[in-house]
């Protein structure tokens, strides 16, 4: 099954001796499995845990260029753990993944992640564009305390002039 879904998708490029890290959480573990193996297949170096709580563990510890984490978990959600990595000014990339983001209305705004991805029939081609592309770019930076986004700057600044 794995074969079908891989075969629409071009093999990565780089170098080998050197793989993109990926820290991937999912509390389901069919689901956890799968995509290990498809991102492990197009020669990621992948870690895995079934919690947010652990996922923070490991991210504490380790160093990885890109974490793949689901929303929704028993305990802490994707959300505590994407503000937590955030926090910690780290340089890694975040995908968060969910079935509900039209329901629940999560976006890469209001999560903080780089990438929000729906768990659907396309998920793999887009989960495999997004890793790709963020472990191409260079570390993200922080932004400076007290700005959300380059956005609420610039509303910031217009509402400061005076008001018309």
């Amino acid at each position: 099954m794995t074969g079908l879904l891989l075969s629409t998708v071009p093999a990565m490029k780089s170098d080998p001796c050197v793989p993109l890290s990926v820290l991937l959480a999912d509390e389901n573990p069919n689901g956890l499995a799968a995509r290990q193996l498809i991102l492990e297949e197009q020669g990621f170096a992948v870690t895995t845990c079934a919690t947010a709580e652990e996922a923070w563990e490991i991210f504490q510890r380790s160093r990885f260029d890109v974490v793949v984490t689901d929303y929704r978990f028993s305990g802490m959600n994707g959300g505590e753990l994407i503000r937590l990595i955030r926090s910690a000014d780290s340089p890694a990339r975040v995908i968060l993944l969910s079935g509900f983001l039209g329901v629940v209305g999560l976006s890469e705004d209001n999560t903080g992640a780089d990438e929000v991805i729906l768990k659907s029939n396309k998920e793999v081609s887009e989960l495999l564009r997004a890793v790709r592309k963020l472990g191409s770019q260079s570390p993200r930076r922080r932004p400076p305390s007290g700005a959300r986004s380059g956005r609420s700057r610039l509303i910031m600044r217009k509402s400061a002039g005076g008001g018309h």
